[in-house]
């Protein structure tokens, strides 16, 4: 089976690499896992050895062919469900999933990153927890803490806020492209994101359990992009300018001179205001 560039495949290779990946997921035996963009099958077969059900996700229909056969046994006791499909078109509740939370955890295609952390931290029903390998970039800007004089001097940018705002993210380990087959251009890095929630857009601001429901107001949360990618649309400007007449004088004069780059997650939901 040959990687096809179209897919944004790049089967990884490393044994180590394979068992971080799982061990960040620290996966119980009742976890049901999905995994985007199986492949050849070697992430797949170690999250098998430790989870109750996977659900495995893969566009390519020729690989899809060949898992059906490698997978066979899985596949008939029900502790795999291969699905034909992309990522992007997949809703989970079609599926009768065993647990009632369930972990992401993959290796993702890098050119749809992005649309994928957005999909499903934004989804009705989050993932308990996240485990991606992804472009090693992508995670110097998620990791990025609002300061230009840290995090190997990467500035916040929505895709960070957009992770820090759902959830905890944390490196768990660098992986250089010679791990792959065939090698990307670039370096790779494992990320884990936990604690996942919607408790920011709470109201009033309190920290409701994972699963509650009460309190939580959709059009806060939807305000709170409008403002942040009003913030970003123009990043020579000063936040308070390009936010003018979005939120109140009183609250922006509190920035003083910033740009959205420098901006922490804690002052962006400052900007949605006080809660009753």
């Amino acid at each position: 089976m040959r990687a096809k560039k179209s897919l944004g495949q790049n089967f990884l290779k490393s044994e180590a690499a394979l068992r971080k990946i799982v061990e960040a997921g620290e996966i119980k035996p009742t976890d049901t896992i999905l995994e985007i963009g199986p492949g050849k099958g070697a992430l797949t077969e170690k999250l098998l050895a430790r989870s109750s059900q996977l659900v495995a996700v893969e566009k390519d229909r020729e690989l899809v062919e060949f898992l059906k056969e490698k997978f066979k046994k899985e596949i008939e006791e029900g502790k795999l469900i291969l699905v034909n499909d992309d990522i992007l078109d997949f809703n989970i509740e079609s599926y009768k999933l065993r647990a009632t939370s369930y972990k992401l955890i993959a290796n993702i295609p890098y050119n749809i990153t992005g649309a994928i952390l957005r999909k499903f931290l934004s989804a009705e029903r989050q993932p308990e927890r996240m485990v991606l390998l992804v472009q090693r970039e992508v995670v110097q800007r998620i990791m990025a803490r609002g300061n230009p004089s840290t995090s190997l001097g990467v500035k916040e940018s929505i895709l960070s806020i957009s992770v820090k705002a759902y959830g905890t993210p944390k490196l768990i380990m660098k992986v250089p492209a010679r791990y792959f087959s065939p090698a990307p251009k670039v370096d790779s890095a494992v990320i884990s994101i936990k604690n996942i929630s919607r408790k920011f857009f709470y109201s009033p601001l309190e920290e409701y359990p994972q699963g509650e429901v009460d309190g939580f107001s959709r059009n806060l949360e939807e305000k709170f992009w409008k403002i942040v990618k009003a913030g970003f649309a123009h990043k020579r400007k000063l936040v308070k300018g390009n936010l003018k007449g979005l939120v109140p004088d009183e609250i922006l004069a509190g920035l003083g001179d910033k740009r959205a780059e420098n901006l922490t997650l804690f002052e962006w939901i400052s900007l949605l205001g006080p809660r009753d």
